[in-house]
């Protein structure tokens, strides 16, 4: 199909305008170059098709599983799941278990189709609208948006595959053979087209879309679904970060972890600027209404909105997933894992459960801990769903627990993200209109930037002019919000490094991190070959007791990156496989 003559344009009006649009279009009609620029709203459907290619995890792509479940955060409770491929040996080029490569360079081809085909339009139909000037302002920014999303897009394929081709305009006459031509370039290469682009973009694209002046659409709610300036920082930082990781800086160049502490505190000042801050309540950063709730979105920096289509068990396929068996509606899925429990450690000590002196009491092991157990698992005896309003009961032959089919195998179940308030029995009209998946928050750059820090100056507590606060210092910012004890100062380097990546496993457990954390860190066989579950067994005289098994999972080095899809392999004799694959 020649791009510089016809173009897809997804069906509706122009969907970033407003806080309640909707940005998941499906249909398509084929229209030329010509029709599409004779409307701003045309042009905006593009735009729009762009964000929808902005990943997100609600199991949307393993029938339930997230990547929770391929890591030592959750175990799907349904066997023949694909999520298993990641760790059951199923897992190759012909079978590479994701759409990124795909969909990436979907968002990408759409990106380059917006700088190269549709940039300098004035759009003299539109020009006696009473919003000509506002829209035109938005129009203009989509350069920016593009070269943001077209980053965004190369981030998500480097972590997953290391070096990709790096494509970066529309195919000459619309010929995807330029395309499938192209090698691979190095990883180094690729992030840092993506800090040059962000270097570029970051002050010239719309800093505040709450702050507008102006430029604010005349009876219209702040568009907080775009990407602003802040996003754009926070790709940079977080990009940084990845390429100072071992992964992917094989020769310990502590230079990148100047760079990523930079771009970070950068970021972070942005925010102190913008009046961000972290969200006082932990568990409200999952709820419905996160997106609009000014004390949940002082702390986002950006997400990606999935709507339902308005009935209850389509907006809540989440819930469905994952609502413990034994409810209506409930089919157990991702459920956290004993490792998982086992590093939120004890409240009033701040030292982990297995630590001398800790309080941790083994026949009450819930009392007490760090309260961010409690918004991200669900236990046996917990109110939950807050719907039900029935204690679960997840020990054997309990009303939530094994032999029924999707029973929980680790003895537990998932709250975060989860909206608890939705009634999925056939009766009920609860509705719930969105979730929102949290691309960037402040919380997770305060444990980047704690990271940056250690590893540049190869110290937890060291500071300088340019960053007069410590790793130490931003770790106990996170802690302060869930009211844990401040990191010890007095911790060696490898006791605040073990302490440091609990304290991420914690902090952002299911947000989609510990996938690529543990990769980026090249410690899939200490975190990766075993999970542990946790069996409940209720005596006649009604004592519950636990036990723990341990199951062994397949890891090699050769997973730290993914295998390029084989149809891909064929369509490009110049594009090389990843090592082991």
């Amino acid at each position: 199909m020649k791009l510089n003559t016809i173009i897809g344009v997804s069906l509706g009006v122009l969907a970033l305008a407003s806080c309640n649009d909707k940005m998941d279009y499906k249909e398509y009609n084929v229209y030329d170059k010509d029709y599409v620029s004779s409307s701003m709203g045309y042009v905006g459907n593009l735009m729009t098709d762009i964000y929808n290619y902005a990943d997100y995890d609600f199991g949307q792509d393993s029938k339930g599983a997230i990547l929770g479940s391929a890591t030592d955060e959750s175990e799907f409770a349904t066997d023949g799941n694909p999520i298993q491929d990641f760790y059951n040996g199923s897992w190759s080029p012909a079978n590479p278990h994701s759409t990124t490569w795909s969909n990436m360079y979907s968002g990408i081809a759409d990106c380059n189709i917006v700088l190269s085909e549709f940039q300098g339009l004035k759009f003299a139909l539109d020009s006696l609208n009473s919003d000509y000037a506002q829209q035109m302002y938005r129009y203009n920014n989509y350069k920016w948006e593009s070269r943001f999303w077209r980053s965004y897009f190369y981030f998500n394929l480097v972590r997953q595959y290391g070096g990709v081709p790096l494509v970066t305009e529309s195919p000459v006459g619309g010929n995807s053979k330029d395309i499938n031509v192209m090698p691979r370039v190095s990883s180094d290469s690729v992030y840092k087209f993506i800090m040059d682009e962000c270097n570029v973009v970051k002050d010239s694209i719309i800093a505040d879309y709450s702050n507008l002046g102006n430029m604010a659409l005349p009876s219209s709610a702040a568009e907080t679904g775009r990407a602003d300036k802040l996003a754009v920082l926070a790709l940079r930082a977080r990009a940084a970060l990845y390429w100072a990781s071992p992964l992917f800086n094989t020769t310990n160049d502590k230079s990148r972890y100047y760079i990523a502490a930079k771009y970070t505190k950068e970021l972070l000042d942005a925010c102190d600027a913008r009046g961000k801050k972290l969200a006082a309540d932990y568990s409200s950063l999952w709820g419905a209404d996160n997106w609009k709730n000014e004390a949940v979105t002082c702390e986002i920096l950006f997400g990606r909105r999935i709507y339902g289509t308005g009935t209850a068990g389509a907006s809540a396929v989440f819930e469905g997933y994952n609502y413990p068996v034994g409810i209506e509606g409930g089919a157990g899925g991702n459920c956290p894992t004993q490792n998982l429990v086992n590093a939120y450690e004890m409240q009033s000590t701040g030292l982990g459960i297995n630590e001398p002196g800790s309080g941790y009491n083994s026949s009450n092991p819930y009392v007490g801990r760090d309260p961010r157990l409690d918004a991200t698992v669900a236990k046996n005896g917990d109110i939950w769903p807050t719907s039900y309003k029935t204690a679960l009961q997840t020990y054997y032959g309990g009303t939530n627990g094994a032999p029924l089919s999707g029973a929980t195998p680790t003895g537990y179940y998932i709250k975060k993200y989860c909206h608890g308030a939705i009634n999925l029995a056939s009766n009920s009209k609860y509705k719930v209109d969105n979730h929102t998946w949290i691309t960037f928050r402040l919380g997770e750059f305060y444990l980047n930037m704690a990271e940056a820090l250690y590893k540049y100056f190869g110290s937890a507590t060291a500071t300088s002019a340019e960053f007069p606060l410590s790793a130490t210092d931003y770790v106990n910012k996170v802690r302060a919000r869930a009211k844990m004890p401040n990191f010890p100062t007095t911790l060696g380097n490898d006791a605040f490094w073990a302490k440091y990546k609990n304290e991420r496993m914690v902090e952002l457990a299911f947000e989609g991190h510990r996938f690529w954390d543990v990769r980026r860190w090249k410690e899939g066989g200490t975190y990766f070959r075993n999970i542990i579950e946790t069996k409940l067994t209720k005596s006649n005289s009604g004592v519950i007791t636990f036990s723990c098994d341990t199951i062994k999972r397949q890891w090699d080095d050769k997973m730290y990156l993914f295998p390029i899809p084989q149809s891909n392999i064929q369509k490009n004799k110049n594009l090389t496989q990843n090592p082991g694959w």
